[in-house]
């Protein structure tokens, strides 16, 4: 049997994970600290004696791995209008596996750049203009990060036709950089795929050295992508599966949501979206959380009425927030976990989905659309430690009411999905083998719906 290994650092645990190339089998699976203090590496050596000791064929395995360590991926957003060209940069930059941490519009000038030095991003994703277009906000902005001795990575994914002048802009100054594809090649038309790819040339090239987590050179030849860039292939490998997936990853700080359905064209008419809607999509509500975002999880939950307005909720709320460690060590204490991750769950797939509703104009009566429609997903994964720990049901019990009063308030979130949680922390494995080992992937993320489903 040949082996492969999936290892994600992660911002808290890293996992990782033995495979069998040939069936996708999982043959081990460890997880230590991410070991921060130290060196990132120290956990993996942890994790990697534990998988030896259960296959002492893992001492001669490929390793590929993923990275959110040291607050991931920090994306800054610059273009045009806010409704067009920033908004898919942002759509673009999440896609990509990235926090977006800025989003500035309207080009860039020097105040609005001293703004984004403040925010940090590890990588700029310059837009701007249609192709064959108005050029002069995206030359302008390349003058400014010129002209102001820019030294992080910048991908171009704005007006094809400007992009070698921005390019010289760029180079003169010794600005890193690489051109892709435009975002938004015209009205209407969204196309990620190659800037997503330029941003993670960029994040292998200059980010990951950049955040001084390791000593070792191992570690950078090691990571093949972003975390949550790698767990979206993963999700595209789960749809090709099993038809229309959402995955639901709750966390103590943030809920990530990531979806790959097939678009109806006949819904296009009833979208309000100036950027078109895209197949595969990932989504991060920072304020939705089991820990650092517990007291504004329990304000969205009562702003959408989904909980009451409970003085013990929210002082639990506090409790986890100052102790993100914390385990439950009572009934109630377990339930109001239950009651956050519901919160969670609910409102970040309404976030992602969006809402039909019905308005009144000159022709009458109006159906009107914002957002994807997920209400024909066949299968929604779970994941995170408050579905994957808890005893049997409770995933179900949380992802199953997302759905509650979602149809009469308009939300287009599932509505009959079969549901299961990703238990051994798959995902992320599928994506990184994706494209280097297609047949373990598949097998792997048959793993998560054989095994894993909730309540068993």
């Amino acid at each position: 049997m040949s082996l492969v290994v999936a290892v994600d650092f992660g911002s808290t645990f890293t996992k990782a994970i033995a495979v069998d190339i040939g069936s996708g089998e999982l043959v081990a699976r460890a997880e230590h600290r991410t070991t921060i203090d130290t060196d990132v590496m120290d956990g993996w050596l942890a994790c990697r004696a534990a998988l030896i000791e259960a296959d002492r064929g893992v001492a001669n395995a490929e390793v590929l791995a993923c990275s959110s360590a040291g607050g991931g991926l920090r994306i800054g957003v610059v273009g045009n209008e806010e409704l067009v060209t920033a908004e898919a940069g942002r759509r673009v930059a999440l896609s990509s596996g990235g926090r977006v941490v800025a989003v500035v519009n309207g080009g860039l000038t020097a105040t609005t750049l001293k703004s984004l030095r403040k925010d940090r991003p590890d990588v700029v994703l310059l837009l701007g203009g249609t192709d064959g277009g108005n050029a002069a906000v995206l030359l302008k902005a390349a003058e400014t990060l010129a002209k102001y001795s820019w030294r992080r990575p910048v991908v171009v994914a704005g007006n094809i036709e400007a992009q070698d002048e921005v390019a010289a802009l760029l180079k003169t100054a010794d600005v890193p950089h690489v051109l892709a594809s435009n975002v938004v090649p015209e009205i209407g038309v969204f196309a990620p795929d190659g800037a997503r790819a330029a941003i993670r040339e960029m994040f292998l090239a200059h980010v990951i050295g950049g955040k001084n987590l390791s000593r070792d050179p191992g570690f950078a030849a090691m990571i093949k992508a972003a975390t949550p860039d790698v767990v979206l292939r993963g999700v595209e490998v789960l749809a090709g599966l099993h038809g229309d997936v959402a995955v639901v990853d709750i966390g103590g700080a943030t809920t990530d949501v990531h979806s790959v359905i097939e678009l109806d064209p006949e819904d296009a008419n009833l979208g309000r979206e100036v950027v078109a809607t895209h197949p595969v999509t990932r989504t991060v509500e920072g304020d939705l959380g089991m820990r650092w975002s517990a007291v504004p999880t329990v304000a969205a939950g009562v702003e959408a009425e989904l909980i009451p307005d409970d003085e013990p909720l929210r002082t639990a709320a506090i409790a986890r927030h100052r102790d993100p460690s914390y385990l439950p060590d009572s009934a109630i204490e377990t339930s109001y976990d239950e009651m956050l991750a519901r919160v969670a769950a609910t409102v970040a797939l309404r976030r992602h989905a969006g809402r039909q509703r019905v308005v009144f104009g000159p022709g009458g009566r109006v159906i009107e659309r914002s957002g994807k429609d997920l209400r024909e997903v066949d299968l929604l994964v779970g994941s995170g430690g408050v579905l994957r720990h808890n005893a049997p049901g409770t995933a179900e019990r949380i992802l199953g009411s997302v759905a509650a009063n979602a149809q009469e308030e308009g939300w287009l979130v599932p509505e009959r999905a079969e549901v299961c949680v990703d238990k051994d922390y798959v995902l992320a494995g599928v994506g990184l083998l994706a494209d280097r080992e297609p047949q373990a992937a598949r097998g792997l993320a048959a793993h998560i719906h054989r095994t894993a489903r909730a309540g068993h």
